[in-house]
C-alpha cells in the first residue's frame, strides 16, 4: 500500500465484501456451514508442512523484532499445534448451530404468538497479535454463528495467518459459500487497524485479542462497539482449608504450563492459616520450576525470592513471573482481588464451601473456578469447540466468545388478522 488513500480503499472494499458476505452467511443451513468447517479442517491438515514452513518465516522475523519467549511461544507452530487448530475447527463444526435457535416463545391475550431467537451479529472484525490459531478459531466461530469476519492478525503472524487463511477459504469454497465470509487484511501497515476501528458502516462489532497497549488503543478509539479484556490479571487463592496437594498442583499448571496466555496466573494469594499448616511450600514449588516469585514480608525468606515492587501487583506478567502476598482470610483476598484484578478470572483453593461460596458471590470477574487451575479459562475447555476471546465487560457477551456469544436476538410475531384495540 503506497498511502493512506489506498489503504482506505483497500478497508472499504474489504468492508462492502464482508456485508455482501454477511447477508448470505445469515441464512446459510447448518449443514453447508459444517461442510465448510469440515472442508477447512481437512486442508489444516494437508497443507501442515506449508503452514508450519510460513511460521518459520514468522519466527524469524520475530526474533528480529526481539520478541520475549513467552510471545515466542505464542507464535510458534508445530504439528502438535497444528493437530489442535483442526481439532478445533472440527469440534466448532459439531457444535450446535446456534442461528435461528428459539430463546423463548410466548403468546399474547392478544392472540400474538412471539419468539425471540438467535440471529447473527452481522460482520464482527478480529484484531490479533501473535497467536496464528486465532486465524482458525475466529474464522469458525464467526462461520459458525452465521457472521463474516474481517481479520487482521499481527504483523509478526501474517506468514502463518496467511498460510491458515488459505485453508479456510478452500473451505467455504468447497462448501459453495462466499469466499469473503473470512477475510484476511493482507498488510502489516497500521493504518488498516485504525481504519476497521471507523468502519461503522459496515462492522458490527470489533473483537481484539492481544496485549494491554492493543486492546487499549481499541478501546479507546473504535467508533464500532468491543467485545474485550485488557488483561489477564488472573489470581490463585489458597485457603486456610485448602488440600495441600491439591493447590501445589493446581498452583503450578495455573503459572507454567503456558506463561503467555492470558489465563495463566499472575498472582498468588496465600492465606496466613495456610501458611501455619503447611509452610512456604507453595512458594518453593515455584521457585524450583524456574519462576521469578516477586513478593514481600515472611515469604522473601524463602530461597530465590525477590522483592516485589508496588506495581507487580495487578501486573500481567505473561512470563515466568509471579507475585505472591499473605493474606489473612477471604474476605482480604477479595479486597486485594477487587483492587488489582482485571475480572478475567480467580481461582480459590478450599475444601471449606462457605469460603468456596463466599469467593463466587462476593467477587465479580468473567470466570470464577475453585480447585482447578486459571489455565482452563479458555472456551474449547469450557465446550465451545473454540473461543474467539474472553470478555472482560458486562454488555452482551462475558467469558469465553463461542458461535452462541456472537448472535443477537430477533422477535418473530404471529398474528392472525390481529389488530390493537
Amino acid at each position: 500500500m503506497k498511502d493512506g488513500e489506498d489503504i482506505q480503499a483497500l478497508m472499504a472494499g474489504i468492508g462492502r465484501a464482508a456485508k455482501a458476505a454477511a447477508a448470505e452467511l445469515a441464512y446459510a443451513t447448518a449443514e453447508r456451514k459444517h461442510a465448510a468447517l469440515i472442508g477447512a479442517a481437512e486442508a489444516v491438515w494437508k497443507r501442515r508442512d506449508a503452514i508450519i514452513a510460513a511460521n518459520a518465516e514468522d519466527l524469524a522475523f520475530g526474533r528480529e523484532k526481539g520478541l520475549t519467549a513467552a510471545m515466542m511461544d505464542r507464535l510458534t507452530l508445530d504439528e502438535g499445534r497444528i493437530r489442535g487448530i483442526v481439532d478445533g475447527l472440527r469440534s466448532v463444526a459439531e457444535q450446535k448451530d446456534p442461528v435461528g435457535e428459539v430463546i423463548a416463545e410466548w403468546d399474547m391475550a392478544s392472540g400474538l404468538n412471539i419468539r425471540r431467537v438467535r440471529t447473527p451479529l452481522g460482520v464482527v472484525g478480529v484484531i490479533y497479535e501473535s497467536r496464528p490459531n486465532v486465524t482458525a478459531d475466529a474464522g469458525a466461530l464467526c462461520l459458525k454463528s452465521g457472521n463474516a469476519v474481517i481479520l487482521r492478525g499481527g504483523s509478526e503472524s501474517l506468514h502463518s495467518s496467511r498460510a491458515i487463511h488459505a485453508c479456510l477459504v478452500e473451505g467455504l469454497r468447497s462448501a459453495r459459500l462466499p469466499e469473503a465470509a473470512i477475510q484476511l487484511v493482507p498488510t502489516r501497515d497500521r493504518a488498516a487497524v485504525t481504519e476497521m476501528l471507523r468502519m461503522v458502516e459496515y462492522i458490527d462489532v470489533i473483537v481484539p485479542r492481544g496485549g494491554k497497549g492493543l486492546v487499549g488503543l481499541v478501546q479507546k478509539e473504535a467508533r464500532v462497539p468491543v467485545f474485550a479484556h485488557l488483561e489477564g490479571i488472573c489470581h490463585v487463592y489458597a485457603d486456610g482449608d485448602a488440600d495441600p496437594e491439591k493447590a501445589r498442583r493446581v498452583v503450578l499448571n495455573a503459572k507454567t504450563r503456558r506463561t503467555g496466555i492470558c489465563g495463566a496466573a499472575e498472582c498468588l494469594l496465600i492465606d496466613r492459616a495456610f501458611l501455619a499448616k503447611h509452610g512456604t511450600v507453595l512458594i518453593e514449588d515455584l521457585v524450583k520450576a524456574g519462576v521469578e516469585v516477586r513478593t514481600e514480608g515472611e515469604l522473601l525468606n524463602v530461597p530465590g525470592t525477590v522483592q516485589a515492587a508496588p506495581d507487580d501487583f495487578g501486573r500481567e506478567f505473561l512470563d515466568m513471573v509471579i507475585a505472591a502476598k499473605l493474606v489473612d482470610g477471604v474476605d482480604e483476598a477479595i479486597a486485594h482481588i477487587r483492587r488489582y484484578g482485571s475480572q478475567h478470572t480467580e481461582a480459590i483453593l478450599t475444601e471449606n464451601d462457605a469460603c468456596a461460596a463466599r469467593f463466587f458471590e462476593r467477587l465479580d470477574s468473567a470466570i470464577l473456578i475453585r480447585n482447578a487451575s486459571t489455565q482452563f479459562a479458555d472456551g474449547g475447555e469450557f465446550g465451545m469447540g473454540a473461543e474467539i476471546g474472553i470478555a472482560t465487560g458486562k454488555m452482551h457477551a462475558r467469558g469465553p466468545v463461542g458461535a452462541e456469544q456472537l448472535t443477537s436476538f430477533k422477535y418473530l410475531v404471529t398474528g392472525d388478522g390481529t389488530i390493537r384495540a
